[in-house]
């Protein structure tokens, strides 16, 4: 009998809503989500979702739960809602409610520290960060600076004359409000009402209000004693796969050994974009967090994983083509590749978390996987967003393969992360968004498929022919979609067939 995981996802994006369903789904594990969601910044029904979870959790095996979908209804609505604590709170009861109806359901939650983007836009933020948000940011990072007794460039004064006060009052109450649910989620897992809790900083910095909140809330878990209990890391959009990862290995009654190979040795101390610890800090933790643990030896590792991080500086994967700096030469992928194969040819899983750059893949790299005929070979490739968005889903990858193998669903999605992360994030939105007409705009596409969408799939149709010609000839692109009819993301659906087509 199938082991039934429910998931309440972190919003309606593919990343969280589909990713999931698309890797696990299998003989042995049946993934339940909601069929519909909120909508960007439309919330989530929180009357559905409840019955939702009343419903499907009183037979269910395990819970991964997206607090912030519970208490907010998905991501963006967490930065912008105007929700009362005691509204909140009385949300959070449900967590309560499902598990006295099922007292062996294991509940994995996750609850993200609401992020200070370091630009001025308000796509994702209150509208005033449009205005403001740069300023907002800024002036965090002074005050951060300041506590800790470092001189900032600008004073504060002059950070504060650039921003609406009201506004700024209406930012800090709601983070204010989303730290205190922080902590009450603290004391759900102490009082035992939730077995495991993650909370990922979503596009993280190491000064601002989202590092102070960070600071209140590690100081919260050691005077409740769970260090160990709970996970603070840079993450958000993969930590679904993660959370079921450790699901599936607990059920299992394991703890999958990982090895971990650099593509530059200096790369374990750089600090990757849009995060706020060093890489291999960071690694450490989504191995744990996936319910593995790193190995030195790769002989006695279940699995292998590979990063393509520079040894200095991370640039944006857009920027690979104009301007590669000297740290990235550094790198040795030659021999990464000679490595890949030679474990491969001894049957060892290997799954490549390609985070030379951010928000894309490395084409030099894939390239070179195509040459040497690697592609579907791995058990896992990620590289797109963040450098622990990509991780996270490499080593799920891994985990899916050590438990259920290669088969079609799997290489159906690792097929998708080619064209995705490498042909989509690096290649295409970029040359897409340059042409987009006079009505349209990186964030505004005006509809989920059309005219943008087809573009998509004509051009990565031609990446597919040029970056992975060994391959080319088997993939099947079945859906082109623009989730919140922006360029950020795609809704990609691929289909891999073993046999070349006529």
């Amino acid at each position: 009998m199938k082991e039934k995981i429910v998931i309440v996802p972190l919003d309606e994006r593919p990343c969280n809503l589909l990713f999931p369903e698309r890797l696990f789904s299998n003989k042995d594990y049946h993934i339940v989500r909601p069929e519909t969601l909120g909508d960007k910044k439309r919330p989530a029904d929180p009357g559905k979702l409840a019955s939702f979870l009343r419903r499907e959790c009183k037979d269910a095996d395990g819970l991964i739960l997206s607090v912030d979908t519970l208490l907010y209804g998905g991501l963006v609505p967490s930065r912008i809602h105007h929700e009362t604590k005691e509204t909140l709170l009385s949300r959070m009861e449900l967590i309560r409610e499902i598990r006295k109806e099922n007292p062996k359901m294991l509940i994995y939650a996750f609850q993200v520290i609401m992020r200070c983007p370091n630009y001025s836009s308000s796509d994702e933020e209150p509208y005033y960060y449009e205005q403001y948000g740069k300023a907002i940011h800024d002036a965090g990072a002074a005050i951060h600076k300041s506590r800790l007794g470092i001189k900032s460039k600008v004073q504060l004064s002059e950070m504060m004359e650039r921003i609406d006060l009201r506004c700024l009052d209406d930012y800090i109450s709601r983070r204010e409000t989303n730290r205190d649910m922080n902590v009450e989620t603290l004391q759900y897992l102490r009082d035992g009402w939730i077995d495991s809790l993650v909370i990922p900083q979503d596009d993280s910095a190491a000064y601002g209000y989202a590092a102070m909140d960070q600071t209140i809330i590690r100081e919260k878990i050691r005077e409740y004693d769970m260090i160990d209990k709970v996970l603070v890391y840079p993450g958000a959009d993969e930590v679904e796969l993660t959370l079921i990862a450790r699901m599936i290995n607990m059920m299992r009654g394991k703890c999958p050994k990982v090895y971990v190979k650099y593509a530059a040795d200096k790369a374990r101390d750089i600090v990757p974009l849009y995060e706020g610890l060093p890489l291999a800090e960071t690694l450490k933790y989504h191995i744990l967090s996936a319910g593995c643990q790193q190995t030195d030896s790769y002989e006695q590792a279940d699995f292998v994983i590979v990063l393509t991080a520079p040894g200095q500086h991370m640039q944006e994967a857009v920027d690979q083509f104009e301007n590669r700096n000297q740290e990235y030469e550094q790198r040795n992928l030659p021999e990464i590749i000679e490595f890949i194969k030679e474990r491969i040819d001894e049957h060892k899983i290997v799954t490549i978390a390609d985070n030379a750059y951010a928000n894309g893949g490395d084409i030099d790299f894939i390239h070179m996987l195509d040459k040497n005929h690697l592609l579907m070979r791995v058990g896992g490739y990620a590289g797109w967003n963040t450098s622990a968005n990509t991780i996270g889903t490499a080593i799920a990858e891994a985990v899916d393969v050590l438990y259920n193998g290669s088969g079609n669903q799997h290489d159906d999605f690792l097929a998708e992360r080619y064209l995705e992360d490498g042909g989509y994030c690096s290649v295409v939105r970029e040359h897409i968004t340059e042409q987009l007409p006079s009505n349209m705009s990186y964030f505004d596409v005006k509809e989920t498929h059309g005219i943008v969408s087809e573009q998509v799939k004509k051009e990565l149709q031609i990446f597919a022919q040029n970056t992975l010609p060994s391959i080319a000839e088997n993939l099947t692109i079945t859906k082109v979609e623009m989730p919140w009819k922006r360029m950020f993301e795609v809704n990609l659906e691929v289909r891999y067939c073993h046999e070349k087509m006529v």
